[in-house]
């Protein structure tokens, strides 16, 4: 049964945790066994760790999970607690009789949105732990995980994911946490960029916005932001293959938010291959991530939720 999540892509597990206190949280992405992965960043303001380890001349070509978080570079700390569960676990890349978990990780800026950061220890180990262990083929999007305490321009943030299969019975999926400094719905109204890709009225089926503004488009105030997300497939794929993936479904980004790749976003999208399917369209299979992409990111704040005096307010709240 597909559930128009990333976790449709066979092996694919995706956990998430939250802390409603600090208002931030934590997603990640894991397999049973570890699988190769690409990552192509575009904004400008990028936070990350190992991911230059992803470069295809560099030595280890698998990972063993992916992790989004919120919380800034603190929120980087999210990866060390996941690599901690995984290597009590006997996980990791063999080194000697040693095992180091690979763990490339983003964050995004949710620093300002009201929840109380001043903790006296860094929480962010314990929700990557935390999200590890409840990885499944079923979680939840909208409020939830990296996308808890995220915003966009005009409207609360959140969590996104969605799939599709190919003719050829190849999976595409995608999962990202959408803090945008620019905004995902056309002008004051409804209508979402990415509406010309919906499928089955995921995000509403209003359609494509009738009017489209001119000028300088609406964006919240600069540092805040961020939009990070992963790309998955069953198509047995090279690193250097995941990386093209990883950049082609970056379209997604700039087909569902405006302004996309900006100075002040750290946009970034990793591609993770799990599965042993031959792919003979690698065109079609970097479109689709594209469209999953921009599904993902619309569906994630349809489906995030805010309490009655939060600001920004999320979709249903602004457009009931």
């Amino acid at each position: 049964m597909m559930r128009n999540l990333i976790t449709d892509v066979p092996g694919i597990l995706v956990g998430n945790a939250h802390d409603t206190h600090v208002k931030t949280g934590t997603t990640v992405l894991t397999a049973a066994q570890p699988f190769t992965c690409g990552v192509h960043i575009m904004g400008g303001a990028p936070g990350t760790r190992e991911t230059d380890l992803l470069a295809p001349d560099k030595l280890v070509e698998q990972v063993d999970a992916l992790v989004l978080s919120g919380g800034s570079t603190l929120g980087l700390d999210a990866a060390s607690g996941a690599a901690n569960a995984l290597r009590a676990a006997g996980r990791g890349f063999a080194v000697g009789d040693q095992r180091v978990p690979i763990v490339p990780s983003a964050i995004l800026f949710d620093l300002l949105n009201g929840g109380d950061k001043n903790w006296l220890e860094n929480p962010y180990a314990t929700l990557g732990a935390q999200a590890l262990a409840s990885a499944s083929d079923s979680f939840d999007i909208g409020t939830a995980g990296a996308g808890f305490g995220a915003t966009t321009a005009t409207l609360k943030g959140g969590l996104g994911s969605a799939s599709m299969t190919l003719p050829d019975g190849t999976v595409i999926g995608a999962l990202v946490a959408v803090n945008a400094v620019g905004s995902v719905t056309v002008g004051d109204g409804p209508h979402f960029w990415a509406a010309p890709f919906e499928h089955g009225g995921e995000f509403g089926n209003l359609g494509p916005s009738p009017t489209y503004p001119t000028g300088r488009p609406t964006t919240k105030g600069h540092g805040r932001n961020t939009t990070i997300g992963i790309t998955a497939t069953n198509a047995k794929l090279t690193q250097a293959q995941c990386t093209r993936l990883a950049t082609a479904a970056h379209d997604g980004i700039g087909r569902a938010v405006v302004p996309a790749h900006t100075p002040v976003d750290g946009d970034l999208i990793f591609a993770a291959s799990t599965g042993n399917v031959k792919c003979d369209d690698l065109l079609y299979l970097g479109h689709a991530a594209a469209t999953c992409m921009a599904r993902a990111i619309a569906r994630g704040v349809y489906l995030a939720r805010s309490t009655p005096f939060e600001d920004p307010p999320c979709y249903a709240r602004a457009f009931s």
